[in-house]
């Protein structure tokens, strides 16, 4: 690393600390030639490949954006939607990839917006799926509709299985 008063081309590592949730890296410097002393940051930037080819960086507004749409009128506080693209974007860094799909986005916004408001998973997966037809919409309501059968199922054997150990 170059000095930035003398220029010089080399630098010591004095101290290394997190910041930002583990996304930034903070370098304390000193420089062997003048003495002074300057941070660096070092931030592992992440792109996303759009369909179309073109690279540009996560966004995390960009999800939160998408999602309020989603949301809009149903009952989702904006805490929950930041949560949400909080884990988004922690799922799309946890492949360790520099560059990744936005269908990968994509698909790492649909599994915590079906949780977080059904119809707003319904409105978002139309667009992102590109829903053409009403059987689209049929299909995906019975796979919530399955899926929400079998976490009931799910739970009901859960009580029957406690009421069965406390006899």
């Amino acid at each position: 690393m170059r000095c930035p008063y003398c220029r010089h081309p080399d630098s010591r590592v004095v101290d290394s600390r997190e910041a930002d949730d583990g996304q930034l890296i903070r370098r304390r410097r000193s420089c062997p030639e003048c003495g002074k002393r300057f941070t660096t940051v070092e931030e592992a930037v992440l792109a996303v490949v759009k369909r179309s080819g073109v690279t540009e960086p996560f966004s995390r507004t960009k999800i939160v954006t998408g999602v309020r749409k989603a949301c809009q009128g149903r009952p989702v506080d904006e805490d929950s939607i930041a949560l949400l693209a909080q884990k988004v974007e922690e799922t799309v860094r946890a492949k360790g990839a520099a560059e990744v799909p936005s269908h990968d986005v994509g698909l790492a916004i649909l599994g915590p917006l079906r949780d977080l408001d059904e119809v707003a998973y319904l409105r978002f997966a139309s667009v992102y799926r590109s829903f053409e037809s009403l059987s689209d919409f049929e299909r995906e309501i019975e796979t919530l509709r399955a899926a929400a059968a079998a976490r009931l199922e799910g739970t009901a054997g859960a009580v029957v299985n406690a009421e069965t150990r406390t006899k």
